[in-house]
C-alpha cells in the first residue's frame, strides 16, 4: 500500500495517509461501505449520478458534523435528483445514523468505511496513524471521472465548499441559476 508521509495533519502532528492522490480526470476508484442500515454500500449504488463525496475524520466531531450540515443544506438547495451527496467516515453506522436523525440531514447519504478501509485506501484518504479518515472533498461525474478532489492537509480546517460546489452546479447545468 502506498504510504504518503506528511500530507496530512492534526493539532499540528503530521501524519501518513494510504492511498494514491486522486486527482482531477482519474477514473473514480470502486469502494465498499456500509449504510446506516449496514448493508453494502458502493460506487454502483449512485450510477449514472453526479457525486460529491466528502470524507470526515469523525461525525461526531464540530468541524465534521458542519461540514456535512453544510453539504445538507445545500443538496436541499440544488434539490436535483441527479446529483448524490455522500458523506463517508470511520464511524459506526449506528452514530452516522443518529447524526442523520438528530440533524433531520434527509439531503445526504452517510456511508462507514469501518469495515474493512476500503474507500479510505482507493482514495487515498486513510490516516496510517489513527485509522481515521483525512478530510477531503470528490466531485465525481456521471461517467466516473474526478472532476474535483481536494485534500484537506490540516484535518481541523473545512474544505473549499465554493469550489467544490461550483463544479457540481456546473455538471448538474445549474451554474447560471445558481447565480441568478
Amino acid at each position: 500500500m502506498m504510504e504518503r508521509k506528511g500530507v496530512a495533519m492534526m493539532k499540528g502532528q503530521t501524519l501518513t495517509v494510504l492511498g494514491p492522490e486522486l486527482k482531477n480526470g482519474d477514473r473514480a476508484p470502486q469502494f465498499t461501505c456500509v449504510d446506516t442500515k449496514l448493508n453494502d454500500y458502493n460506487l454502483d449504488k449512485t450510477r449514472g449520478k453526479i457525486r460529491l463525496i466528502a470524507s470526515v475524520p469523525s461525525i461526531d466531531t464540530t468541524v465534521c458534523s458542519k461540514e456535512a450540515l453544510r453539504f445538507n443544506d445545500e443538496a436541499e438547495k440544488l434539490d436535483n435528483p441527479e446529483v448524490a451527496w455522500l458523506v463517508v467516515s470511520m464511524d459506526l453506522p449506528f452514530a452516522q445514523k443518529r447524526f442523520l436523525d438528530d440533524e433531520d440531514a434527509r439531503g445526504l447519504t452517510i456511508i462507514s468505511d469501518y469495515r474493512n478501509a476500503s474507500f479510505g485506501e482507493n482514495w487515498g484518504v486513510l490516516i496510517k496513524d489513527l485509522r481515521l479518515l483525512q478530510r477531503a472533498v470528490f466531485v465525481v461525474d456521471k461517467n466516473n471521472v474526478i472532476r474535483h478532489a481536494e485534500y484537506v492537509r490540516d484535518v481541523g480546517e473545512f474544505p473549499d465548499f465554493d469550489a467544490a460546489l461550483k463544479v457540481v452546479r456546473e455538471l448538474a447545468g445549474q451554474e447560471r441559476k445558481a447565480a441568478a
